[in-house]
């Protein structure tokens, strides 16, 4: 396994998140009351605003586990799979290196 290819990938995935996550959080601000807009305008705006702050949260998440994957490289057990114990095909790390589980048991 090439642990610094997955680590550069990991890496590379943390630094594009993190923009994400800045633009996130500035379009995901609370809509101000005093703000002159139509009632369904401003409908449309908590909607939007709703789905934003879940893409944040999920965001987030995924950041936090890229770092906590990050620093499980350095683990004799990263890429074995915490349920079965099996060897987590190389091209799903690639894909998603962040993963606890091979396919079959995700």
């Amino acid at each position: 396994m090439d642990k610094n290819k997955i680590k550069n990938i990991i890496e590379e995935k943390i630094k594009d998140l993190a923009l994400e996550i800045d633009e996130l959080r500035q379009i995901a601000k609370p809509i101000e009351p005093e703000n002159a807009i139509g009632r369904i305008s401003r409908m449309d705006a908590i909607n939007n605003k709703s789905i934003n702050d879940r893409m944040l949260r999920n965001s987030l998440q995924k950041l936090k586990n890229l770092k906590t994957g990050l620093k499980r490289l350095g683990n004799i057990d990263f890429g074995i799979c915490i349920q079965c114990k099996r060897e987590i095909n190389i091209n799903r790390l690639l894909l998603i290196p962040e993963t606890l589980k091979c396919v079959k048991c995700s």
